[in-house]
């Protein structure tokens, strides 16, 4: 279970998150909507560690967050897919791949070889350009390769942010598929979109965000939810 109490985090001096309560379960997606800069990135940022939190608790299972690293929270298996999604131009698909095995520690080669190959036969895409630098990738296949560099690293908790902003429908279709093949390998998934009808045909449950704050949290499936959830955030 991913748990946050009373969770709050400044910029300086704005107050950013302002009390976040928040709880999700395995092989759950949970949609964050609002408006721009209501601190949605900021929530998933705060929870991998970029962003330290000033005040409140994170627990994954047994572990608290709130406080560690970014690398000791990716450790722990928390996978982050920022929005400029941090391809690395100067290396190689297969390069920036392998700096996803290093989230889980101690495995063995042959198993790192296992999983970098079940990850090229997801991604056929990837597999072609295996070879080719990060910086000649077309902006799907840079989303693709952001979002498969979590997924080598078998994480417990996915945060996600703004996956299908730029792309072409066909990818977006794929970024989806893809957010539901996380779901069904049993991850907690958070995913921050604009996109809300595609954001909510592949969550479970969602969060309106304003101010820093939770001010709304439905059923994706509940029409009376929904309605409610395109009255907040209509401009």
């Amino acid at each position: 279970m991913l748990a946050i109490r009373g969770l709050h985090s400044h910029y300086g001096r704005s107050h950013i998150i302002q009390g976040i309560n928040l709880d999700a379960g395995p092989g759950e997606v949970i949609g964050i909507f609002g408006r721009n800069g209501v601190g949605k990135t900021t929530l998933l940022k705060t929870i991998a560690g970029w962003v330290k939190p000033s005040e409140g608790v994170i627990t994954l299972g047994e572990l608290g967050l709130g406080g560690l690293t970014p690398d000791r929270i990716c450790h722990s298996g928390v996978g982050f897919v920022p929005e400029d999604r941090r391809i690395f131009p100067g290396l190689t698909v297969e390069e920036n791949l392998s700096l996803g095995l290093l989230q889980v520690k101690g495995r063995p080669a042959r198993e790192q070889r296992r999983a970098v190959e079940a990850i090229y036969d997801r991604f056929p895409r990837l597999g072609a350009r295996r070879h080719q630098l990060g910086t000649t990738l077309s902006g799907g296949e840079q989303q693709m390769l952001a979002m498969a560099r979590v997924m080598v690293g078998e994480p417990r908790l996915v945060l996600i942010d703004e996956p299908s902003e730029g792309l072409a429908p066909m990818i977006v279709a794929e970024v989806f598929a893809i957010v539901r093949e996380l779901r069904d390998r049993g991850a907690i998934v958070l995913l921050v979109e604009q996109n809300v009808h595609e954001a909510l045909s592949v969550s479970d449950r969602f969060h309106v965000v304003e101010r820093g704050r939770i001010v709304f949290s439905g059923e994706a499936e509940n029409a009376d939810d929904r309605a409610r959830l395109m009255q907040l955030i209509a401009v």
